[in-house]
């Protein structure tokens, strides 16, 4: 988690970055594009292993009367226009050939995609980063203000619910019986990338709660070895 929260975050800022490019490139194109009207003379069918789309050809005259046919980067199913549509199109005066139908898809489909995916990402490294930052205090806050307990090690049992690269961790589970209620608590352990089991030589586990609030609490596991990574 520690390498995949920067990876995340990286490719995140990477694509936010290609997003805002695109945008920055389309509305230059826009700015110095002359617009006229142009017609859909086919459709292209693109197929792939599931589907076909389908990709206008768009034919125009320029403002010099010069004759120009394109095909459209953009393709859909169902086909956003049929044959013989009369379309708005920007071409760009010094290269008729770089042209664009005037439609939402053909000119910001492609940093919509980047920027949505871009966003995605960046907000799950960011996420990462921050329950992380978050996580640290809580600790801090209960190392500093919270009430140091002995509960009593019950086991030590696997996180199916958490895999990474087809691995889960391990959780050490103990008990506690407050005098105070005569309510038992449970506590679990962080995530553990081995077994501790041959590490846990006492019965007793310290863990530190939040008086307040037991449910707010830390299992102190630093007697356990290291991991050398």
């Amino acid at each position: 988690m520690k390498i995949i929260k920067y990876v995340f975050l990286t490719i995140g800022l990477a694509l936010l970055a290609g997003a805002f490019y695109f945008y920055q490139s389309k509305q230059a194109f826009i700015d110095r594009a002359v617009k006229v009207q142009g017609t859909v003379t086919a459709l292209i069918p693109s197929r792939s292993d599931n589907s076909t789309t389908y990709k206008p050809v768009v034919s125009y005259t320029t403002k010099e009367g010069k004759q120009i046919e394109f095909t459209s980067s953009v393709s859909s199913n169902p086909p956003s226009y049929h044959e013989g549509e009369t379309v708005e199109i920007f071409y760009d005066p010094a290269d008729p050939y770089d042209a664009d139908i005037n439609g939402f898809a053909s000119l910001w489909l492609a940093p919509l995609i980047l920027g949505i995916l871009g966003t995605v990402f960046f907000l799950i490294g960011f996420l990462i980063i921050l329950f992380g930052k978050m996580k640290e205090k809580k600790i801090d806050d209960l190392k500093f203000n919270g009430r140091s307990i002995i509960t009593k090690f019950d086991n030590v049992n696997i996180n199916y619910n958490y895999k990474v690269n087809g691995r889960s961790p391990y959780v050490i589970y103990s008990q506690w019986l407050n005098p105070a209620t005569n309510e038992l608590h449970v506590f679990k352990s962080e995530d553990i990338w081995f077994d501790p089991t041959d590490f846990i030589s006492s019965k007793e586990i310290k863990v530190l709660i939040d008086p307040s609030n037991p449910k707010k609490y830390y299992m102190d596991i630093s007697f356990l070895p290291k991991v050398n990574s």
